[in-house]
């Protein structure tokens, strides 16, 4: 028997079966640098339309975690993809330098008591170190960026730039100055934002306390309910969770369209609201008989005595009331809650904090009978009231209940409400006026857009906001909606200064401030933020500055990220980017922090978000939905996966995963996900060995020269390519996995590649049949390599220089490919959409005689196809080529009347098998002088070779 191994075309190629991904990639990525690859697409790409992902600043300390990944992952696959489409689509990376959590590290490090100029200079120099450590990682996950040049918000231009943008906002008329309850985390020593606040399960003491009405007021008391007079003591009883809130109590809110009940109880006729009645009074262990009914409005003013202090208090109305829990009476401290604070405003109650920076009450706070406040913190205060009004006869019940509750999302530690002097972001303030009166209109009484206050002005941005997923706007919209005044004044050292001279009497800005802003932002970006906090008051004020403090505060963290719009888009990389941004793209968690900080100071600034579109992904959980966590042991770290399985199966999870909910991984997925890369990569291997004697510009045939098949097969990737282009615009990178893999297993595998074997092995090399293959293979993969590029991003590099043969070259520097289009394009998808549908059938039915040991393989059987119609009319139209398509021996079409008379038929062959192509031919051993080979084959190696139309 003769050895016609050698008379196949059985190329190869370099592109290896296994990738060794962990210590190739690191190779790719030095590469890159090397090349200057960023730059040089920078420098392709000039004179493209622009667009813009502004990169959101991770916060600079400690090592890169597995959401970190997500989100730059998702962002590199962005900017590429938009590179491939025609795009001039910059990454410039950032980083949030300033804030707590630095201050933090450093107090831990070397003690509190380190002078302020020493702080700002060690968390400086920290975060320069941890920028340094992140900066590493995510270059090692294949992102493509400025990182030589990245944005710092902690670089001198930045800073100043920040505080220009602050500057614009108080000429604006957005910010302002004010007493009022904030979050106050005891252990930061600062009021917080709401993006800083996380909540979490808290068992605290919940009281029923009674506050009896004033004698003067029984018989107003007595006419609201339809009574002639009182017959004894009566009390407005209030429930609350913060007992150490009452020294601060200033009134009681009713309601003023509720039903409330005067009801008769061992213990006095006490108030309640209809609702919650029976339930209250159960807690009380009371019975009581119902005296009459009054609306809220009728109790308005109403005097009541305070519970232990020799003060009065009033009733008053406000709708923040609700029936959800406790006795339909809120017990009101302006200066320890945001709905009691409002309603104060509107009754012209005082803020009365009795509570210190540290969370102790302060000298002046009236003693209880059972002990002193003064110097006691809040929590020790609790158990002090409930004793006071336990002796007092005031608590009705006490009990401990599980709630949620605000803490600190640095230090997991509860924090409390308390009034400070803050500078806010006013949601009411109306540009230039000052005046945050609400009327009627959209606008808040304004006369034309620019006078609109700022929540109108969010809103309405919100409205002109694309949202991937669209979900993300409800989101954002209900936050704009119920959102408070931002609070953005800090009490820390490290952090972009509010540089405002503030008068010793008044307390109100110099009236020179835009100016003076200008003059210490030029400072600042000469040296940095230090340049105010060393600043001396004589250099700016002169004669002046005895009448005026330089302000200490800082600004809030999220007000340096949300100024970046500015600072850094229309700043330190204006030439690089442009404004407003085509894209942000976040955790689902940054519609409290980032989005909506960057949306609020661009309204106030500009008038619109200083983005186009807003992309949310979810965060990431285990295999069983559960939260990354230490202490779980199912952190997953990516540096981990990067170097035991590579970067590329990281890359490719993230794009397979559905990025609009949580996204799941665990060994087990991480597993799939490699055998899913495997199936490409061979496809790929595959598709290289095949065309590794390919050379495109001699070789490559005009696709009408081409067979049907190969024509199909062009048809298909373009239909693909289509597809793959509009999922990468709409950001649904799930779908172009999804479609790349399905390519790959079902149309290419399972098909297309299965049936070409045959005709790429043994037809001549240069043959036109062989030839058509492998320009359509050629085509394929050019398709498919740019295609894959966004996310397999180092696998497409190899493939790609491995086809150029130039390591210089890269995928990056293409565009999408531009596939001819087979003038029959729709008739061809059409008619082999019904083949393969046909060809399924036969498979079944070769499977079953191999299954049943009747053959080994399919080239063993022919198959004989009894049709009607338009099947018979596709079919018998393949003429001796159905064979090929079907990868049998012989295959026969053969027409009847009727569909219900079709049929199949599969049977073995009885003829002798070839020894070069496998075929079960009546023609092997004909040929004397080939006396092992078909006829084709013998025609392929001696004569003028086999003509195929078809497959």
């Amino acid at each position: 028997m003769a050895d016609y191994k050698q008379t196949l075309n059985l190329t190869d190629t370099p592109f290896p079966m296994r990738g060794n991904l962990p210590s190739r990639e690191p190779q790719w990525v030095a590469a890159w640098q090397e090349s200057r690859l960023y730059e040089r697409i920078r420098e392709l790409a000039q004179g493209r339309p622009r667009f813009v992902l502004h990169d959101g600043p991770p916060y600079a300390n400690g090592d890169i975690h597995i959401g970190h990944a997500v989100n730059k992952i998702l962002k590199d696959i962005i900017v590429r993809s938009k590179t491939l489409a025609g795009f001039d689509a910059p990454y410039v990376p950032g980083w949030d330098c300033h804030g707590l959590p630095i201050e933090h590290q450093i107090e831990k490090l070397h003690g509190k008591h380190v002078p302020a100029d020493q702080v700002r200079a060690l968390c400086r120099a920290f975060a320069g170190e941890q920028v340094e450590r992140q900066k590493k990682d995510f270059i090692r996950l294949g992102i493509l960026g400025e990182w030589n040049n990245p944005y710092l918000t902690m670089d001198f231009k930045t800073e100043a730039d920040e505080i220009r943008a602050l500057g614009a906002i108080l000429e604006k008329g957005f910010l302002y100055q004010g007493l009022k309850p904030v979050n106050w985390c005891l252990d930061c020593g600062s009021a917080l934002a709401e993006a800083e606040v996380e909540y979490e399960d808290k068992s605290s003491a919940a009281i029923d306390v009674a506050f009896e009405v004033h004698p003067n007021h029984a018989d107003k008391v007595a006419r609201a309910f339809g009574l002639t007079h009182l017959r004894g003591p009566a009390f407005a009883v209030i429930w609350t969770t913060t007992p150490w809130t009452l020294p601060a109590n200033e009134a009681v809110s009713a309601h003023p369209d509720f039903d409330y009940q005067l009801i008769d109880t061992p213990k006095g006729a006490l108030i309640l609201v209809r609702e919650l009645a029976d339930a209250c009074l159960q807690r009380y262990a009371l019975s009581g008989t119902v005296l009459g009914s009054a609306k809220g409005a009728a109790l308005e003013q109403v005097l009541l005595r305070h519970p232990f202090q020799t003060r009065d208090v009033a009733i008053i109305c406000g709708r923040h009331v609700t029936v959800e829990a406790g006795t339909g009476l809120v017990h009101t401290a302006p200066a320890h809650g945001t709905d009691d604070y409002l309603i104060g405003k509107v009754y012209g109650l005082p803020v009365n904090n009795p509570v210190g920076d540290d969370g102790r009450f302060v000298a002046g706070t009236p003693a209880l009978s059972v002990g002193e406040l003064v110097g006691r913190s809040v929590w020790e205060a609790n158990p002090l009231v409930l004793n006071e009004l336990a002796t007092s006869g005031h608590l009705l019940c006490s009990e401990t209940i599980q709630h949620s509750y605000p803490h600190c999302w640095r230090h997991k530690t509860p924090i409390i409400f308390r009034a400070t002097t803050q500078w806010f972001v006013g949601m009411e303030q109306r540009a230039n006026s000052g005046d945050a009166s609400p009327t009627a209109d959209g606008a808040h009484g304004a006369a034309n857009e620019e006078e609109a206050s700022l929540r109108w002005r969010a809103e309405r941005a919100v409205d002109e906001t694309q949202f991937f997923p669209s979900w993300g706007r409800a989101r954002l919209e209900a936050m704009i909606k119920t959102r408070p005044d931002w609070c953005v004044s800090r009490q820390r050292n490290w952090g972009v200064p509010i540089p405002f001279f503030l008068h010793r009497e008044t307390g109100a800005p110099h009236p020179r401030t835009a100016e003076l802003v200008e003059a210490i932002a030029l400072r600042v970006e000469e040296s940095g933020i230090e340049a105010w906090f060393a600043l001396d008051a004589n250099e700016l004020l002169g004669a002046e500055a005895d009448h005026y403090r330089k302000m200490s505060d800082t600004l809030d963290v999220w007000f340096d990220s949300g100024a970046t719009h500015s600072s850094v888009l229309r700043g330190s990389h204006r030439t690089q980017l442009a404004y407003p941004a085509d894209l942000y793209l976040e955790g689902s968690d940054q519609h409290r922090g980032w989005f909506q900080s960057s949306l609020l100071i661009g309204c106030a600034m500009d008038g619109r978000a200083p983005y186009d579109a807003l992309l949310t992904h979810g965060f990431v959980v285990d295999g069983k939905g559960l939260k990354m966590s230490k202490s779980k042991g199912n952190v997953i770290a990516p540096q981990k996966i990067a170097d035991t399985l590579g970067t590329e199966i990281l890359r490719l999870w993230v794009a397979a995963t559905d990025y609009s909910g949580e996204l799941s991984i665990s060994d087990e997925i991480l597993k799939r996900v490699v055998e899913s890369y495997r199936r490409i990569r061979n496809t790929l291997r595959f598709l290289l060995a095949n065309t590794a004697d390919f050379d495109a510009p001699r070789d490559l045939l005009p696709v009408e020269q081409w067979l049907e098949i190969d024509r199909y097969a062009l048809a298909m990737t373009r239909e693909m390519q289509a597809q793959c282009e509009a999922d990468y615009a709409r950001f649904e990178f799930h779908r172009v996995v999804q479609s790349l893999q399905t390519f790959c297993s079902e149309d290419l595998g399972g098909f297309y590649l299965d049936i070409l074997k045959d005709r790429l092995y043994t037809t001549a090399a240069s043959s036109p049949a062989r030839r058509s293959a492998q320009s359509a293979l050629w085509h394929i993969l050019q398709s498919f390599v740019k295609l894959m590029a966004p996310v397999l991003s180092f696998t497409a590099e190899e493939i790609w220089q491995i086809q150029t043969g130039d390591a210089a070259q890269s995928v990056m520097l293409q565009t999408w490919e531009a596939l001819p289009e087979p003038a029959d394009e729709s008739e061809l998808l059409d008619k082999w959409r019904k083949i393969r549908a046909y060809r399924a059938d036969v498979m079944r039915a070769l499977e079953e005689l191999r299954s049943a040991g009747k053959i080994g393989s399919s080239l063993q059987a022919e198959v004989r196809l009894h049709c009607a119609g338009e099947k018979y009319e596709i079919l018998a139209s393949l003429g001796d080529d159905l064979r090929f398509v079907l990868i049998c021996s012989q295959a026969t079409a053969i027409e009847v009347s009727d569909s219900a008379d079709e049929g199949l038929h599969c049977a073995p062959l009885a003829a002798a098998k070839c020894e070069r192509c496998w075929h079960v031919r009546d023609d092997v051993g004909s040929h004397t002088e080939r006396p092992g080979l078909c006829g084709r084959c013998v025609s392929n190696l001696d004569g003028e070779g086999e003509v195929r139309a078809f497959a």
